[in-house]
């Protein structure tokens, strides 16, 4: 009995887990490129959601994209409807010569690796994220799918102990 009920319970726990595999996106088009994407000015509306559905947040993002170099400075502005959040965050992506990227930003923890996919690219990062009185550290799994040369959809799963926590998406716009 103890036996089935702990093969329940995992069962159970990876119903609550979310894994892509980007592979299958290689073939896929429009191609999405980073750089060409990101240089210049984005819009963005996004929300986030709790693990039952429940909107917490709404929001829109003015991203604008510049080079430093080979280095893609993402100046993000966040504006909120609902919920509360970063006012702002400056991401600095780095290509790397096996056709992968780093990121940094100052509220992420350690290096976050990015890696294209076709049409799709796949950001894995940790941060502490604030929620009320308390700061959990979270991994997010952070999907983007070029649906054409000027429009992007972001899925980010953000996880606890392996276990998706919340969702973010978010639709963006070339200006």
């Amino acid at each position: 009995m103890r036996y089935l009920l702990g093969l329940l319970l995992c069962i159970g726990m990876a119903g609550c887990s979310v894994s892509i595999e980007g592979d299958i996106y290689k073939q896929q088009t429009p191609e999405f490129s980073l750089e060409q994407f990101f240089t210049g000015e984005v819009k963005a509306w996004g929300i986030v959601q709790n693990r039952s559905g429940e909107v917490l947040q709404r929001f829109t993002v003015d991203i604008s994209g510049t080079k430093d170099g080979n280095v893609l400075v993402l100046d993000e502005r966040f504006t909120y409807s609902l919920g509360e959040g970063p006012a702002s965050r400056i991401w600095r992506i780095t290509p790397q010569t096996n056709g992968t990227y780093t990121g940094q930003a100052s509220d992420i923890l350690d290096v976050a690796t990015g890696t294209p996919y076709g049409n799709a690219f796949n950001f894995t990062y940790s941060m502490d994220l604030p929620v009320d009185d308390t700061t959990y550290t979270v991994a997010f799994d952070d999907w983007f799918w070029a649906l054409d040369n000027d429009t992007l959809m972001n899925r980010s799963y953000i996880k606890k102990f392996g276990l998706v926590m919340a969702e973010v998406t978010i639709f963006m716009q070339r200006q």
